[in-house]
């Protein structure tokens, strides 16, 4: 069964049995969902509460609180109970069972568990929870439109009683206009007209004899059952009279008439007669349709420039505030009735930014528009950018009389910006670094183990002094191409599960003793609760120093330090605005200072590697770049808030593991004995790197067959296959590279034992890009000894 959506889904898993924990993690995180695991009832809850799961998995039987009264308090926190919850228990009682489902579980899975009924179950239940959201949404938007239809008839109903009243009034007005009257005697049919009948119409008063037939006579033949629906209206409700229609003129020209009549009634309550009075509309008529127009397309207007995001302001030309839009008010924060009338150039800029608007001025003068970005503040003070286009409005004379300023907030487009191109200058570099580290590891290889050859071969104590100085700068220059990688995101780690307020605890001890007495150093770490990450300890170790350190430089005569650590949810709208981060579980570790602070012109480059501020000799530049390397490695991100004269804040952003801690190391410490005549093909292109380990491996009983490339190594491999045991390959060579090599020797013999050697890429990462193809990774420069151990190791492992 498969269950596929846009989004992974959120399960979380609270069961105090870590076997039952990994099973069920290793299980639904195959099946595509994003797990969370809890092994108690209050980690539960905590968690439910800060992530909302889209579903719970929730054991009956744990300590402290149990699974019904877990369930109790998710479902009467608001921010939980509509999240669905299956119980999962070895109990088949059935009143345990309704006992849960009154609490409001909406499933039960007894143990042992059944994979596909625990796949099915969860996806039906989420696919009812995800019908269940759309429902209410739906729900909320027909609420919406049933309140905006009311208010939309009320606003009718409104309009159309000012309407009744303006009528009225109008009505008043016209029978004492002096228009045409006219009599309509029913039991007759005559009609008695009055007013200026031959002024409207031309036709004497003989001429419009004829009675009620006459009459439409001149009605247009379009209009005229129109006009008889109105009269058999009238004559049914006794209602007043009133159309407007077209009626022919002497002269052949039709013009547009409004009738308004009155009934009146004999002793019988019968209708006797109709009175009234016809009025010539027609310039009205042609003036209404044209005002109409009018305001049709001044609401069009007026409907468009508040719709609209950006926000449209006019200026005088002394900077005084005369129009003011919806997007204006979203924009800033101000309200219309805040900024009208106010000097523009106070709400909207620092004074640093004044001198941009005198050149602003003077283009206006000269060409009469301006475009370009702008730095303005809102309300709150929040600095924005904004793209500025501004054009000069001149009155009826073509004098200049204000400014037309269209602006819109990009400031969120140059972040991203400045991310992306930060993170692609810092990509190039690193793949600079990279390639030359790796150089260098294969130049470090070879010399590494001809220093311990030699020792062997000259005791002498003059000789063994240098050997000695040779090969404590060879690790040396190792520990600098380790830094490099660790800029360039390929150093290698041992990577495990790290609790972080230890991590802190012992920064917290270091610079307590080492830093200055002027400066105060604060902790803030949450004792529970705090989420575990994955990584190596030794690096997060010199990310917090090196940042430690950074702060001090920064407070040269005292401050106040201050180490914190909180979970960070990384949602969509978070993950847009940082180009590194996923929306997810972090944990945010923060280093802040009040120091001097970073000017804003250099904060780009402050992770660039080599670039510093400190004095000659004080600093090398690699400090923050080395950081970001390693934070990155890490599948984290860093944010850094900083503001002259008042400090700085690095967030160190690394993601949640939910992997238990296991112990990392491949071997012990302990001397191995030498190989038994094993037959080792040893692949790598340089040959400084084939000879000498040809000389340690032959030195301590092993056969060795040497390969220059994938393509040297396959063919070797193939003629002897039975006499091989261990394949060294290295990761980086030309024709064949060591990936595809490898690739290669598992199709011939998927049992083959290999052996990875790489210069470049952490043990972590290579590992996972080979799978389950090596043995293990060994990372150059290595020495003899660890050739060796770890060669006898892979040997000995079944």
């Amino acid at each position: 069964m498969n269950f596929k959506t846009n989004e992974k889904n959120v399960i979380l898993i609270v069961d105090d049995a870590p076997i039952n924990l990994e099973v069920l993690f290793d299980f639904l995180e195959f099946y595509g969902f994003k797990v969370l695991v809890a092994e108690d009832g209050i980690t539960a809850l905590n968690m439910a509460e800060y992530a909302s799961p889209d579903l719970i998995l929730l054991d009956v039987l744990m300590p402290e609180i149990d699974g019904f009264e877990t369930c109790r308090l998710l479902k009467i926190n608001p921010a939980t109970q509509d999240i669905p919850v299956i119980f999962i228990t070895a109990m088949t009682d059935k009143v345990d069972k309704v006992k849960g489902l009154n609490l409001g579980a909406v499933d039960y899975i007894t143990k042992p568990l059944e994979q596909k009924e625990v796949l099915a179950r969860v996806n039906t239940h989420l696919r009812l929870r995800n019908l269940t959201k759309k429902l209410t949404e739906q729900n909320k938007r027909l609420e919406m439109e049933i309140l905006e239809r009311q208010r939309v008839e009320e606003k009718l109903r409104c309009h159309s009683a000012a309407l009744d009243e303006w009528n009225n009034r109008y009505q008043a007005l016209i029978q004492a206009s002096g228009q045409i009257l006219y009599d309509w005697n029913l039991h007759t049919n005559e009609i008695k007209y009055a007013g200026n009948v031959q002024g409207i119409l031309g036709y004497s008063m003989p001429e419009m004899l004829g009675g009620l037939n006459r009459w439409l006579e001149l009605v247009h033949p379009d209009d005229r059952n129109f006009f008889n629906e109105e009269i058999n209206r009238v004559l049914s409700t006794k209602e007043r009279f009133h159309l407007e229609f077209l009626v022919c003129r002497k002269d052949g020209t039709y013009i547009t008439v409004e009738d308004n009549g009155y009934i009146f009634l004999d002793s019988t309550g019968k209708v006797a007669r109709m009175a009234g009075f016809v009025i010539d509309i027609t310039e009205q008529q042609a003036a209404l349709r044209e005002r109409k127009n009018a305001e049709q397309k001044i609401r069009e207007q007026a409907a468009l420039l508040d719709i609209t995001t950006d926000a449209i302001l006019v200026q005088d030309l002394v900077h005084k505030i005369q129009f003011w839009n919806k997007g204006a008010e979203h924009l800033y924060g101000w309200m219309a009735e805040e900024a009208l009338d106010k000097d523009a150039n106070q709400l909207l800029y620092r004074k640093q930014n004044f001198c941009q608007l005198k050149n602003i001025q003077k283009t206006l003068v000269e060409h009469g528009s301006w475009q370009g970005e702008l730095n303005q503040v809102t309300k709150q003070g929040k600095e924005m950018i904004i793209a500025s286009r501004w054009a000069l409005v001149n009155d009826d004379e073509g004098q200049a009389k204000s400014i037309l300023i269209v602006n819109s907030d990009i400031t969120e487009k140059k972040q991203l910006e400045a991310q992306f191109l930060r993170a692609q200058r810092m990509e190039s570099l690193g793949t600079l670094a990279s390639g030359i580290a790796h150089d260098l590891n294969n130049a470090l290889t070879p010399m590494m183990m001809t220093v311990q050859l030699l020792e062997a071969k000259l005791p002498d104590e003059k000789s063994q002094q240098w050997l000695t100085i040779m090969e404590k700068n060879v690790k040396r220059a190792a520990d600098l191409v380790k830094q490099v990688l660790w800029f360039s995101r390929g150093s290698v780690g041992n990577f495990k599960t790290l609790q972080v307020r230890y991590l802190i605890s012992e920064i917290e001890n270091i610079v307590k003793q080492t830093f200055s007495r002027a400066i105060e150093i604060r902790i803030d770490v949450p004792q529970q609760n705090l989420w575990n990450i994955f990584g190596d300890a030794t690096q997060m170790h010199q990310v917090l120093m090196n940042l430690c350190i950074n702060a001090r430089d920064a407070m040269p005569y005292g401050g106040i330090l201050k180490i914190s650590a909180k979970n960070f949810w990384v949602d969509s709208d978070y993950a847009r605005m940082n180009i590194d981060a996923k929306v997810g579980s972090y944990v945010m570790i923060s280093i802040c200072d009040t120091g001097i602070g970073i000017k804003r012109e250099i904060v780009d480059r402050i992770f660039e590697p080599f670039f510093t501020t400190k004095e000659l000799g004080k600093g090398t530049g690699l400090g923050l770049s080395t950081v970001l390397g390693i934070i990155k490695s890490h599948g984290g991100f860093v944010n850094v808030v900083t503001e002259v004269g008042k400090g700085t804040e690095f967030q160190i952003c690394l993601p949640v593991t939910q992997t238990m801690e296991i112990d990392g190391k491949l071997g012990g410490d302990h001397e191995l004995p030498a190989g038994h005549g094993e037959l080792i093909l040893v692949v790598d292109d340089e040959d400084s790197i084939r000879e000498v380990t040809q000389t340690w491996l032959e030195k301590n009983a092993y056969k060795v067959l040497l390969a220059s490339d994938g393509i040297e190594a396959i063919a070797l491999y193939t003629k002897h296959q039975q006499e091989i045991s261990v394949v060294l390959v290295d990761m980086m060579m030309p024709s064949m590279d060591g990936p595809t090599t490898i690739n290669v020797l598992k199709k011939i013999n998927p049992d083959i034992k290999i052996i990875g050697v790489s210069g470049l890429a952490s043990n972590h990462e290579m590992i996972r890009i080979l799978g389950n193809n090596v043995k293990l990774l060994l990372s150059k420069p290595y020495t003899s000894s660890d050739l060796l151990r770890n060669l006898q190791m892979v040997i000995n492992t079944k």
